[in-house]
């Protein structure tokens, strides 16, 4: 794949708002760093993120919004929040509740019932994300583990090739990721500190920002188990037992009731299965009377990094489920 370079002109922020419509992956420039951008309700596009920066695992996205109007459809604003939107535009992630029926694809949200949100004030982004007209999910746009990019050619350096375009929209002006703000208890917990000092935050609610006591995961990589369904999972398996669904990937038989993330071994395809696979294969067992299920081998390449870290994830000893 040979990536663009797009001017932030009306012809690039067209060309790169078409691309993503198209289910393409476009970095963008926000006021913190470069964001590597795709169509937040689309599974298959949000894929791409992953696939692109190498990501090991399915952490929570930040949706990127062009105002607090188009939130609407899409997430809750409690009350302990409304004192933040004045921070918006900016470099400000709130962590909200998902309404019900949202169109957000899984892979944005983990599987979570949260959304993490923001409003970049970065004149670039806040034309694409009108022309694009939707959300854009959109973690930092370079090779997961490696430094975030804060201009074209950073992205250029380390995503190049494996993504379809970058809207050039300069240097970043602040260079620090955004700060992440959940609220628990009717009160806000920072979640990840950054472009927005604490001081500034509590001066608007006029409490201290407390850290959060949660044990289930809404922002960027926190907790070993996760998104476990009801019934046991057992991975990395060559076959099901007696009392287990088998979730299969690839042209493995078909041993016992169940699913196939993939029959063609398509990491991309396992990737977008996925969480809609682990809901379907607890409906699936408790049909069936079985105590779990077992899942085929999936590869530790690629994607199936991030496949086998969700599914380590899921089948981890249970927190407080």
């Amino acid at each position: 794949m040979q990536t663009k370079i797009l001017k932030p002109d009306i012809n690039g922020i067209n060309g790169a708002a078409k691309l993503l419509r198209d289910g393409e992956t476009v970095a963008f420039a926000t006021e913190t760093v470069y964001g590597l951008g795709a169509d937040a309700c689309n599974d298959a596009a949000v894929a791409k993120i992953f696939k692109a920066k190498d990501r090991p695992d399915f952490n929570p996205l930040i949706v990127h919004f062009a105002d607090i109007d188009q939130i609407a459809k899409f997430a809750e604003i409690p009350d302990a929040a409304e004192p933040l939107l004045a921070l918006w535009p900016g470099p400000l992630t709130l962590v909200l509740p998902k309404k019900p029926n949202s169109g957000l694809s899984d892979l944005v949200t983990a599987g979570l019932e949260t959304v993490a949100i923001r409003i970049p004030a970065q004149p670039v982004a806040q034309q694409l994300l009108r022309r694009f007209d939707g959300p854009l999910a959109a973690p930092s746009a370079n090779p997961s583990g490696k430094v975030s990019a804060t201009s074209a050619a950073h992205v250029q350096d380390g995503l190049g090739g494996r993504i379809a375009a970058i809207l050039d929209g300069g240097n970043c002006a602040i260079g620090l990721e955004s700060t992440i703000v959940g609220f628990e208890n009717g009160s806000a917990v920072l979640l990840r500190p950054g472009g927005i000092p604490t001081a500034v935050i509590e001066n608007l609610t006029g409490q201290k920002l407390g850290q959060s006591k949660t044990k289930t995961i809404s922002a960027p990589g926190q907790l070993a188990s996760h998104y476990a369904p009801d019934v046991m999972i057992r991975i990395n398996a060559k076959a099901p037992r007696a009392n287990e669904a088998w979730l299969g990937f690839g042209q493995n038989l078909r041993l016992a009731p169940g699913l196939n993330l993939s029959s063609s071994a398509d990491l991309t395809e396992a990737a977008v299965n996925l969480f809609d696979a682990l809901r379907k294969m607890d409906a699936i067992c408790k049909k069936h009377g079985f105590q779990g299920f077992a899942v085929a081998p999936i590869p530790q390449t690629g994607l199936g990094l991030a496949i086998n870290d969700r599914l380590s994830r899921a089948a981890a000893p249970r927190q407080n489920h």
